[in-house]
This record gives C-alpha cells, sequence and structure tokens, in this order.
C-alpha cells in the first residue's frame, strides 16, 4: 500500500454530498474522535467537506471543504445541480488537492436500508444495487440519495471498488421478538417487519465500549442516539437486542421533523378524512412533524431551548418524555439496565436535554451527576446510581473507513 493510497468516504443526502478522503493506511494518520475519556483513536480524514445546495435554485450549490490542517474553503458551483454533477466536480477537485494524492483504491457508503438481505459490509455491484432499489420505499428521505451517489461514482469510475455500509446491518442480530409486527402473515411475508437504524453509530458506539466502560461494556447497555434523527438500542454483548426504530426511520423518538411513535389510525384518517394523498401525508410525516411540528419554531434543540416561546419549551418536554419511556421500554427487553450512553449531536452537546431525561428515569436507577453533565465530562452519573451514564462521542466514517480497509485486505 502507497502512502498516499487513498479511501473516499461519500454520505449523499437530498440535498448534499458530504464527502472525506482517508489514508488507505489507517496507521499513517491517526486524530481523537473526540474529547474526554472514551474517545477512540480514528483515521485523520485528509480532506473534509460537502457540496451543499443540490437540487435548489440556480446558483445554491457551493463546495466547503478543509484539506488537513488547512484554513476552509467554499467554492460557488453555479453549473451544479445534480449528484452526478456534484460528484464530478468534487473528485475533479480532489485531483487538484492534497487528498488525493496518489490512487483513491475504494470508496464506502453509508447506507440507510439494507433491508433483511445484508448484514454486513457489502460490495455493491449491479445486483446489490438493484436489491437496494427495492428498499427505496422503506428510506424515501435517504436510499434515493444514497443510491444516486454509488450511480454517480460508478459512471465516473467504473472500475472503483465500492463499499456499503448499513444503518439497519447492526441490527440483524434481534431476536423474531423484537422485530416481528402483529400483523397478517402475507404482509411479514413480503418484508414488513422491524428493522432498526443509526447502527453504524451503534457498532461504533460497541466497539469502543470496552474502553470506555470497562466491564460493563458486555453488560445490559442502552445507547441513546440524539440528534435530528433520534433512536434508542438496547445492547447485551455489544450486540443489538432491541431498536426504538420500525420497519422505517418514522418510529420511535420525537425527532427533528419526523414525528416517531404515532397510531397507524392517524395515518389512515388523514387519507380518508383530511384529503391528503400520499405524497402529502409523506411530506407531512418526514418534513413537518417532530419538534418542528410540535414548536412551530425550529427543528433545532439550541433555538428551542434559547426561546421564550411556551410551545418551543412544549417541545422539549415532549422530545424528551418520548425518550425516557423508549429507554424504559428498552430496558425491559434487557431485562434491566447497567450503562446508559448518550451520543450523536443532542446527546453529546446538551446539558439540559440529558438532566430532563435522566431525572425521568429515577425509578430505575439513573440519576445524574449535575456539576459532571453541565461540565461535559464523560462519566456524568452519580457515584451512588445504581445505572452508570457516560456520554461518547459517535463517529460513523470510521465504521466506513474500517469496512473499506477490510476489503482492501481481503483483495490483498
Amino acid at each position: 500500500m502507497r502512502a498516499d493510497d487513498s479511501i473516499l468516504v461519500l454520505n449523499c443526502g437530498s440535498s448534499s454530498v458530504k464527502f472525506a478522503v482517508y489514508a488507505a493506511d489507517r496507521s499513517r494518520e491517526v486524530a481523537p474522535a473526540g474529547s474526554g475519556a472514551g474517545a477512540s483513536e480514528v483515521a485523520a480524514a485528509r480532506v473534509r467537506g460537502q457540496v451543499a445546495g443540490l437540487g435548489g435554485k440556480p446558483g445554491a450549490a457551493h463546495l466547503e471543504w478543509r484539506v488537513a490542517h488547512e484554513p476552509a474553503v467554499t467554492e460557488s458551483l453555479p453549473s451544479v445541480r445534480s449528484h452526478q454533477d456534484a460528484i464530478d466536480h468534487l473528485l475533479v477537485a480532489l485531483e487538484r488537492s492534497a487528498g488525493l494524492r496518489g490512487t483513491l483504491k475504494v470508496a464506502g457508503h453509508r447506507i440507510v436500508h439494507g433491508g433483511g438481505r445484508f448484514e454486513r459490509p457489502t460490495l455493491l455491484d449491479a445486483a446489490a444495487i438493484a436489491v437496494l432499489e427495492a428498499q427505496v420505499p422503506l428510506a424515501p428521505l435517504h436510499q434515493p440519495h444514497n443510491l444516486a451517489g454509488v450511480r454517480a461514482l460508478a459512471a465516473r469510475q467504473p472500475e472503483l471498488a465500492q463499499i456499503g455500509c448499513f444503518d439497519t446491518a447492526f441490527h440483524a442480530s434481534q431476536s423474531p421478538l423484537h422485530t416481528t409486527y402483529a400483523l397478517p402473515i402475507e404482509m411479514r411475508e413480503r418484508g414488513v417487519r422491524r428493522y432498526g437504524f443509526h447502527g453504524l453509530s451503534y457498532q461504533f458506539i460497541a466497539d469502543r465500549l470496552p474502553s470506555a466502560a470497562g466491564p460493563l461494556a458486555d453488560g445490559r447497555v442502552i445507547v441513546a442516539h440524539l440528534g435530528n434523527g433520534a433512536s434508542v438500542c438496547g445492547m447485551v454483548e455489544r450486540r443489538s437486542v432491541r431498536s426504538s426504530m420500525g420497519m422505517t426511520a418514522l418510529d420511535g423518538l420525537v425527532m427533528g421533523t419526523r414525528p416517531g411513535s404515532v397510531d397507524i389510525g392517524v395515518a389512515l384518517h388523514a387519507i380518508t378524512a383530511l384529503g391528503m394523498d400520499a405524497d402529502t401525508l409523506s411530506h407531512a410525516l418526514y418534513d413537518r412533524s417532530g419538534l418542528l411540528g410540535l414548536s412551530g419554531i425550529s427543528h433545532d434543540v439550541r433555538t428551542l431551548l434559547a426561546s421564550a416561546d411556551p410551545q418551543a419549551a412544549f417541545a422539549i418536554e415532549v422530545f424528551c418524555e418520548r425518550a425516557a419511556q423508549e429507554i424504559a421500554a428498552t430496558a425491559v427487553a434487557l431485562g434491566g439496565c447497567d450503562l446508559l450512553v448518550f451520543t450523536a449531536g443532542i446527546g453529546e452537546n446538551s446539558p439540559p436535554v440529558r438532566a430532563r431525561i435522566a431525572d425521568r428515569l429515577g425509578w430505575m436507577g439513573v440519576r445524574l451527576d449535575r456539576a459532571s453533565n453541565e461540565s461535559g465530562a464523560a462519566l456524568i452519573s452519580d457515584p451512588s446510581a445504581s445505572v452508570a451514564v457516560r456520554v461518547m462521542p459517535t463517529d460513523e466514517e470510521s465504521v466506513i473507513v474500517g469496512a473499506c480497509l477490510e476489503h482492501l485486505a481481503r483483495r490483498g
């Protein structure tokens, strides 16, 4: 492996292509994934950035990126509208920079929905892509854009190996008790079941638990991934037992713009009585609900916490109530809880939200040390509490890089 060989990581959304370039030999460049105890050594990105503003008004697209420790650069892309345009421009720009000094060896993609077929990182050949196309209705906000990035890169570099890493894969260890809906068998036979998401984040946490939590790592661990998308996962021996998300990423906790668990009769009522068609209802559920729908102000917890509007405060209370309920339900599936971990944007950075969730869980042994929680410490539980509580940074990209390195090792 040459010193300047590289791995490209892509995370394609509806209006952006996030990217990072890593050394193909991870041992050459490492940096801490976060501060404090529990942070793990992961590959340092040579280049990191995004093409934003895709699909909007002409001229809205722009490239934001940083090479190593150099100042950030922003470049307007007036002719870029599609994912194909974005990736074409991105690769040319990277080839000009220090980011791709040598050969691009492999690309890794975050793919939200692997269905029941993909339980580990997979080479994205034509057959795999065809299977993933069938999962688009289960993740309409993410899957089409994830696959658009795969196709765009293949069109420019058809010989490049591309690896798909699936948010559903970590939950493949769950038993039918936690994945089966009480629905007619003909629906269940066609893939209607619980899958769970945020698996790359949970995999990262599971891999780092032994160094962060010692003997508790293989016990009954509940991880709360709280961000614009939010979910809870229960683990035993660092394997998924239960997830709050179901067949789609709409289920479970209240999220930034998604409602979490809702009576399915609401959807039937919206169609039969409120006159909504499928597209209108989908837009309401994915884009206009959650914290945004509750507050009428914003989907951002920071904005809501800073607001004096009673609806903002109410939205935060609902968010914390639902999170506590899902943590409690997960404790039932595990038979208790030894360790509670907060991660992702809100979980890592919002002491008020962590405190409000913990206050609702005192009955099950969760109690925070207020000073530790406010100071951003890694261990934030009261020393006398029966449940340890930690804050751990997550790094989904690191999991994708690891899968790419495994592919290179197998290929020799």
